[in-house]
């Protein structure tokens, strides 16, 4: 199958997702720097969040370029991807909602993980479905970042109990890591 409906639907989940993330910013009830003040974490929580979505987003359509074809298989991890990304929203508005509280932080790197899972059960699924040009699977080789993001997933959950900054730097932490764009696919398909 061609992949072109799979990045359209793609495209416009995570659109419909980021949209609802914006819509959980609400408009201040005063015309001053206190009323400003009180939207601190849902704003931040709603920064964090667009980052990820387009860390997401962006290696999923690098992903998707160096891809000819999907099967079945495929678009069933790409639906399992879009649904853990599409319960950021959830996380995010109750994590800013709650001004970090350690549950919802806990929640939403137990997300993030999912998504992370997801992402490379995609990965693996379209590396074995194009075998025959290979591009994707040359280009992915060791997945250093990827093994790195999912430990620091996983130990920024319980550290929210100890305190949610250590999962807010873990968080940043991954984010940077993956904030510039994977350079292997791209090197991979100039050559």
């Amino acid at each position: 199958m061609g992949k072109g409906r799979l990045e359209a639907f793609s495209d416009g989940v995570i659109a419909i997702i980021i949209t609802i993330m914006v819509l959980e910013l609400k408009v201040p009830h005063g015309a001053d720097w206190a009323a400003l003040k009180e939207l601190v974490p849902v704003f931040g929580s709603y920064v964090l969040s667009f980052i990820y979505v387009g860390i997401f987003w962006n290696n999923h359509h690098h992903m998707l370029h160096a891809s000819s074809v999907v099967n079945g298989r495929v678009l069933w991890a790409n639906l399992h991807l879009l649904f853990w990304l599409s319960l950021l929203p959830f996380a995010t508005g109750w994590m800013g909602e709650n001004e970090f509280a350690p549950l919802p932080v806990a929640l939403y790197g137990a997300m993030l993980f999912m998504c992370a899972a997801a992402y490379t059960l995609l990965e693996k699924s379209l590396i074995a479905i194009n075998r025959h040009d290979a591009v994707l699977g040359q280009a992915v080789g060791k997945e250093v970042k990827g093994i790195a993001s999912v430990v620091l997933y996983l130990l920024a959950i319980p550290a929210a109990y100890l305190h949610v900054w250590i999962s807010f730097a873990l968080y940043a932490l991954v984010a940077l890591l993956w904030f510039i764009p994977d350079r292997r696919i791209e090197a991979r398909l100039r050559d």
